[in-house]
């Protein structure tokens, strides 16, 4: 049984090739794990063609049967409680339908995100805002608020579509802990819009070992070859898992938050000598699934006393995901014609609007606040008694969760 971090992987690297397209120097960041729950949960209203493409583009189509999240945590799903009546359960056994796409490995992952302990937030949240008039069927509701904590949410966007946006934006402001205001901005919703889907995520957490806020100094970080802009670099030594992609002189460090329970790892191409771009083109064009967890499992890196410097940054990345999912293959749920969301909703005339997402990460001393090929062989170096890790030029970074191995944060810093 496959675990349920590789199709949350596999879809970020194909969103992230899509995002990146017109963004060589841009800074990126999301959250791949947010964006297929909000997209899973899309699924439990949708039948028939809709559905598979949904199954398709989260990558869970797979002719060797259903997702888990891994034997190991199987345990975690919670079985329906004996005290639930009868009708309830009958019910909720209907919510993981037929098709590829298993809800409660969905529902246990969320779960053991939820349980992280006193040293995280995390919140997540996904909403549908629907127009008032359609009829919503009680089965997806009930499946919805169970497997996934969403409320669905009636609007006006007909008659007030002012109100409704407002509506949104304080729901999403009072989810991230008022960290993601205005997520739409005026006229961003259409008055024709029937169903919109809003999914943000907020995170924060410390570091295992904190960097000294007065050893933060001022340095240059190299956007390309030939600009520079300071920026304030984090400086710490000591002992940390570091590896190296040899064939592209690229090194990967984890930095772990408390607990360890999640880590950032970062993947730092080699100097800007080689090229305009740095070598980042270089892992973008290798970075498979296989090869990303090469790259950051245990095996191929080892423990060393590492000098780091990290630059404090700050990242919000929004997007509206409806063309880049037509283009992945979503392409019946936005066209009035094809779409069905019978399970959602009586109407035939259903179409999904919207589907937006917004991230928010802020590295700093303390540790980190965020709101929303073939295998390469990796060898150890003979190593000096102390290696530097120096992030000062353009590099990659993930958010793991270690238990599951699924990456909650993806992104690439071009410009702090």
């Amino acid at each position: 049984m496959g675990s349920i971090a590789r199709p949350i992987t596999e879809f970020c690297l194909d969103l992230y090739n899509k995002l990146n397209r017109n963004a060589e120097d841009t800074n990126i960041v999301f959250s791949p794990m947010s964006i297929s729950v909000a997209l899973a949960l899309v699924h439990l209203g949708a039948k028939n063609n809709t559905a598979a493409q949904i199954e398709e583009v989260l990558h869970v189509r797979k002719a060797t049967g259903k997702m888990t999240l891994g034997s190991d945590l199987e345990s975690a799903v919670p079985e329906t409680e004996p005290e639930l009546s009868q009708e309830r359960q009958s019910s909720l056994s209907q919510c993981n339908k037929d098709g590829d796409l298993n809800h409660k490995a969905f529902q246990a992952l969320l779960l053991e995100l939820q349980n992280l302990g006193e040293s995280y937030v995390l919140t997540l949240a996904n909403n549908l805002f629907i127009q008032q008039g359609f009829e919503l069927q009680q089965q997806f509701l009930m499946c919805a608020k169970e497997l996934y904590g969403a409320m669905l949410q009636t609007v006006d966007f007909h008659g007030a579509v002012e109100a409704a946006r407002i509506k949104i934006n304080n729901w999403v402001e009072s989810e991230t802990q008022g960290k993601i205001k205005e997520l739409f901005a005026p006229g961003m919703i259409d008055a024709r819009a029937l169903l919109v889907l809003v999914n943000v995520i907020y995170f924060k957490a410390s570091w295992e070992h904190k960097f000294e806020e007065q050893k933060t100094v001022q340095r240059d970080f190299k956007l390309n070859q030939n600009e520079k802009k300071p920026v304030q670099m984090m400086y710490q030594k000591g002992m940390f898992k570091l590896g190296y992609i040899e064939e592209m002189g690229a090194q990967v460090l984890e930095l772990p938050y408390a607990q360890k329970s999640l880590s950032m790892i970062i993947l730092l191409p080699g100097d800007m000598a080689d090229g305009p771009a740095g070598g980042l083109e270089q892992i973008e064009s290798t970075m498979t699934y296989e090869n990303l967890m090469l790259w950051a499992s245990s095996e191929h890196m080892f423990e060393t006393k590492v000098e780091v410097y990290l630059p404090r940054f700050k990242l919000e990345g929004t997007f509206n995901l409806n063309e880049v999912l037509q283009e992945m293959g979503m392409t019946d749920i936005f066209t009035e014609s094809k779409a069905d969301l019978s399970a959602m909703s009586f109407a035939k005339s259903l179409v999904l609007s919207n589907v937006v997402h917004k991230t928010y990460v802020e590295v700093n001393e303390e540790g980190t606040v965020a709101a929303a090929g073939t295998g390469a062989v990796i060898v150890r170096r003979s190593l000096p008694l102390t290696e530097v890790f120096m992030a000062d030029h353009p590099f990659f970074f993930f958010i793991r969760h270690n238990p599951t191995n699924t990456i909650l944060f993806f992104g690439k810093l071009c410009s702090p």
